[in-house]
């Protein structure tokens, strides 16, 4: 079997060189890739620091050392919920806001280099097929969170 033709392979190996490309661009300006990745998550009205990491794909402990290295760098403030301590969001400061539009700007334009490459309906179907991959990985993990046999699931 040529792993080369997996989706596995196919999906990580486009990552990896998307990956270089924005840590690249992101050197370019005085940032990593993952800076600004969490830029672009933050939302304007605060987003709770629990629901970073989830969408980065990171644990929260490297999260944290992200975040501290942010707050540092003066992109970011935390605020914590008076009600609640253990609540904390994130907010992007006018430094953070100013990095942000200059990384969209970049996110936005290599979409669009991407789209003029392929139809309405290619993109479409890109999407459709992305969206059944990220569906069967999310009941693949169920699966294996509840049951714990990997090579059961995967039929191995």
């Amino acid at each position: 079997m040529n792993t080369q033709v997996t989706v596995d392979f196919q999906l990580r190996s486009t990552l990896f060189s998307m990956m270089r490309m924005y840590n690249l661009l992101a050197t370019q300006n005085g940032t990593t890739q993952s800076v600004s990745y969490a830029l672009l998550i933050i939302e304007k009205e605060g987003t709770p620091a629990t629901k970073v990491a989830p969408l980065m794909g990171m644990s929260s402990s490297s999260l944290s050392r992200l975040l501290k290295n942010m707050e540092d760098s003066g992109l970011i403030y935390k605020e914590s919920n008076l009600k609640d301590r253990r609540v904390v969001k994130v907010f992007l400061t006018e430094k953070g806001v100013e990095l942000r539009r200059e990384v969209k700007k970049v996110v936005l334009g290599f979409n669009e280099k991407v789209k003029k490459k392929i139809s309405k309906e290619e993109f479409e179907v890109f999407s459709k097929v992305i969206s059944i991959i990220k569906e069967q990985v999310q009941e693949d993990l169920a699966e294996i969170q509840t049951n714990g046999n990997l090579k059961k699931q995967l039929n191995i």
